[in-house]
């Protein structure tokens, strides 16, 4: 039988993590618990997300087969919600593949998926 893992975190790479870790802090209401200009992490207790320095790091074109991962987030007004994010500074690509949720890009270009509730 295989060891089942727990997934405790994900890492981002980031050209400024403080920054980065304070976008999505405030998206998620995770907690900013670490935060230098190398590295910075958020987390709610249970799951992390952390963001490494990688300064030559480049956004990858959307649509396009450079895309890694996205994370998808759920919230309860979609609308409202990209609005309050492209305030933040999020962006919206042209391209958005679906409908009911909306495809948006952090202040460094990753990509996530703005996603309703379940009814």
């Amino acid at each position: 039988m295989t060891t089942i893992a727990k997934l405790i975190a994900v890492t981002i790479d980031s050209a400024d993590p403080k920054g980065l870790a304070e976008f999505y802090a405030t998206i998620l209401g995770f907690e900013v618990r670490y935060a230098e200009d190398e590295y910075a992490g958020i987390g709610d207790g249970t799951v992390s997300i952390y963001f490494q320095r990688v300064p030559e790091r480049k956004p990858a074109a959307w649509p396009g087969p450079d895309k890694q991962f996205h994370l998808d987030v759920r919230v309860p007004d979609v609308d409202k919600a990209v609005q309050e994010y492209l305030e933040l500074g999020a962006t919206r690509p042209d391209f958005q593949p679906g409908d009911g949720w909306v495809v948006l890009a952090d202040p460094e270009g990753h990509l996530f998926c703005v996603c309703p509730e379940r009814s």
